[in-house]
């Protein structure tokens, strides 16, 4: 087999990247290398030529996630003319949905690699993205009366519990909850 161009190889790096981006969020960052590789169309061997480990991997991956809720705020604000306040009443309603919650690969990384992180040592490159993560998010979320803190951790926790109960009424009655009280007091 031939030599893969330069600019091949940053594609086939960007698709694993994305690729694992998705796949830590809905299944979790023990996911494994061969894993990652198959759902990104590509051989296992080809991992190691562009990347020194599958925790470089995970930690260009949580930062992609981050990066894209990042553009998903950005985007929101932009979508409702500057104003704030809307785009964030907007992300809520979106954010505790069923939609959302039946689309972990697609959605947020704070609650998608909670558990993950909560497990991976203090000074992993992975962890302190996804601190600073967590704080731009609840930074976003904080109004003149509220604090983004509680806001986020309201709409986590309820798509947390939402997603371990699917299947029963119980988890969209968490997400109504959630939505209803950040609703009434925001």
């Amino acid at each position: 087999m031939g030599r893969v161009s330069k600019a091949q190889a940053e594609e086939n790096r960007r698709r694993v990247v994305e690729t694992a981006s998705r796949m830590i969020r809905e299944q979790g960052t023990h996911t494994s290398v061969a894993d990652l590789m198959k759902a990104s169309g590509l051989t296992h061997g080809g991992f190691y030529k562009q990347f020194a480990s599958k925790e470089a991997l995970l930690d260009e991956a949580t930062a992609h996630a981050f990066a894209e809720l990042a553009q998903h705020h950005k985007e929101g604000i932009e979508q409702h003319a500057g104003r704030r306040d809307a785009a964030q009443q907007a992300l809520i309603d979106t954010y505790l949905s069923v939609e959302h919650r039946d689309s972990a690969a697609q959605g947020c990384p704070v609650a998608g690699l909670a558990s993950d992180m909560a497990r991976e040592p203090g000074e992993g490159e992975a962890r302190r993205v996804y601190t600073e993560g967590v704080r731009d998010f609840a930074a976003f979320l904080t109004t003149d009366d509220q604090d983004g803190i509680t806001r986020l951790s309201t709409m986590v926790g309820a798509l947390v519990l939402a997603r371990a109960t699917e299947g029963s009424p119980l988890s969209e009655e968490i997400l109504a909850a959630a939505r209803e009280a950040l609703t009434a007091t925001g």
